[in-house]
């Protein structure tokens, strides 16, 4: 019944969407496009692609070579406009996951903007001291208000989007035929061998162009992290299977967390909460409740990076709850020499334009 209901919501927010994308790509609604590498990078579903480990890879990748920027809006901030996010800025100011990515990369130029227009001539005037030679926009697929020199488009492996919908009757946020803009797409998720057959079925499913490359990826979860202290686990929680864990997770889609810690532990208890979610100590209170009802010798808490972010926050935690809380960190990994080519695509992108930039602006100096 619910679905009856919905297909008109769907078709309408289709109907939108498509005069919105028909209007940029008559040129009527403007878009910009600026002399210096951008690489854009989302999806074309609601959450759950594991984005931001893939920022980070291209953070880490292109930081060894050159001055990097990323842009994102700081989705649930309660701050407006331009910031440049300071490893002491609070999430209220600047958004989760822009604060993750400059923990892990203190050296790393990150900021936010609502205006993507704005945030990239904000970066372009270098107030804190760097020039960028590239740009990265986080989640900026649907934002075609700057021409990306690079697109590249995340889809979850184990969620399908070929027999998918339109918001709000399904996840899509726009038509699968606007995949076409994708100069890059990447399959994230997948399991450690995809078979080349199962990478045809997927070509076509996705109906691979020409000028598009197509690339898996798998979760490479890492060692835990003490959040609060600096006690590490030893090695008899990854060999002897011994331990229980609360599981807390505010994140779009925790099954594969689930699923990884379920093979380390003797039993796990998962405690869910929705993506961005803002803890309070009523959920500290339920989540210690939880621990001291597991019956277990050795038992932890557990949460996402993401979750750890907000989680550092809060005041008056209790030192018990500080003491077992550890974060699981994420990196991406390329499948079958996969890494290789990608690094190369996307490391030659910025070469190549950055050359363009800099001979634009030594133009610009001897015409000013």
């Amino acid at each position: 019944m619910i679905k009856v209901l919905l297909y008109p919501l769907s078709w309408l927010y289709g109907m939108v969407i498509w005069f919105r994308n028909r209007a940029f790509d008559l040129n009527i609604l403007k878009s910009t496009e600026f002399e210096l590498p951008v690489i854009s990078l989302g999806n074309i579903t609601v959450g759950g692609t594991g984005k931001t480990p893939h920022v980070e890879y291209l953070v880490d990748l292109l930081s060894r070579k050159f001055i990097v920027a990323t842009l994102s809006r700081g989705y649930k901030r309660k701050t407006n406009g331009f910031y440049y996010v300071e490893q002491n800025a609070t999430v209220a100011e600047v958004g989760d996951e822009p604060l993750q990515i400059k923990s892990k990369f203190p050296e790393v130029t990150v900021s936010v903007c609502e205006n993507r227009v704005k945030g990239v001539e904000k970066l372009l005037l270098a107030e804190n001291g760097k020039i960028p030679d590239v740009i990265l926009l986080d989640d900026a697929f649907q934002h075609r208000k700057i021409i990306p020199g690079l697109n590249i488009l995340l889809i979850d492996y184990n969620r399908q989007i070929k027999e998918d919908k339109l918001l709000p009757l399904g996840r899509l946020r726009e038509g699968v035929s606007q995949m076409r803009r994708a100069n890059i797409i990447i399959f994230t998720k997948c399991p450690k061998e995809v078979t080349p057959i199962m990478r045809r079925v997927l070509q076509l499913d996705v109906g691979l162009r020409p000028y598009q490359k197509l690339y898996f990826t798998v979760l490479d979860y890492q060692k835990l992290e003490p959040v609060f202290s600096a006690k590490k686990l030893g090695e008899d929680f990854y060999n002897d299977k011994t331990y229980s864990a609360i599981v807390v997770t505010g994140v779009a889609s925790p099954k594969l967390i689930h699923r990884y810690l379920e093979k380390l532990t003797e039993r796990i208890e998962p405690v869910i909460f929705r993506d961005h979610h803002n803890f309070s100590k009523e959920d500290i209170v339920l989540i210690m409740k939880k621990y001291d009802e597991l019956f277990s010798g050795k038992k932890i808490i557990i949460t996402t990076e993401k979750d750890a972010i907000r989680l550092r926050e809060m005041e008056d935690l209790p030192e018990k709850f500080k003491n077992v809380l550890y974060s699981l960190p994420v990196k991406v990994q390329f499948l079958e020499g996969d890494g290789k080519s990608f690094d190369n695509n996307i490391l030659n992108y910025v070469e190549e334009n950055k050359s363009n930039f800099e001979l634009h602006k030594r133009k610009g100096k001897v015409n000013a």
